[in-house]
């Protein structure tokens, strides 16, 4: 489990392996002596596995492994040797839960339609960058105006909706000390949608229709 804050951006050192899977080994300024084999962490979105640890620097190098399921339903299939990756270890008992939480299981790709510097006179926020995005059409029914979505790991408010359309807020701390700031229209990104909508939604499918009677006198 994640909130989808950010804790390091590191990078793809080498990737291995083919379409069915996948060795990535990230360089991060984690602690080694922190990172337990097996720990999950999050990268750009995907909850992944450490299966390997190595003290790197002043930080670490470690590697994970990603089945064909995860390389063909994310963007990590496009990952390549630089690639920047927002990365978050998972949530402890007793931290704090900043943003909402996040599972690190991707529900779709969602494209960047737009990418617009909002001025500081017109937004009450301040000087802020408004990306629009267009949701896959089975997903984007989970979508709520003032809800929450993880886009690359990172947690975010939904400003507005529109059909499959979607628009959230950056400022520009966010856009700092994650890779926000180098998207761009055209751009791919992990979605996951809110947990709770997920779930709500699907009680409400799963609920039995009862239709209403009529008396005929």
């Amino acid at each position: 489990m994640f909130t989808g804050l950010i804790s390091d951006v590191g990078h793809v050192v080498s990737i291995t392996g083919d379409d069915r899977l996948r060795r990535v080994v990230i360089e991060s300024a984690y602690d080694p002596a922190t990172i337990a084999l097996g720990a999950s962490i999050a990268c750009s979105g995907p909850c992944l596995t450490a299966v390997e640890i190595a003290p790197h620097g002043t930080g670490c190098r470690f590697s994970i492994d990603a089945a064909a399921e995860t390389l063909a339903r994310t963007t990590l299939g496009t990952w390549g040797e630089g690639t920047r990756i927002n990365l978050e270890r998972s949530l402890k008992i007793g931290d704090e839960l900043g943003g909402h939480l996040v599972t690190g299981h991707v529900d779709g790709v969602s494209e960047i339609v737009s990418r617009e510097e909002v001025t500081e006179a017109d937004s009450p926020w301040g000087a802020s960058t408004r990306f629009t995005l267009r949701a896959p059409s089975e997903i984007a029914r989970f979508i709520a105006e003032k809800g929450s979505v993880c886009l690359d790991g990172t947690s975010l408010t939904v400003n507005t909706v529109d059909g499959d359309l979607f628009s959230v807020l950056l400022i520009p701390h966010s856009l700092a000390v994650t890779t926000w700031g180098e998207r761009r229209t055209g751009d791919r990104v992990n979605l996951e949608v809110d947990l709770i909508a997920r779930y709500a939604a699907r009680l409400t499918e799963a609920r039995p229709q009862t239709s209403a009677k009529s008396d005929i006198s």
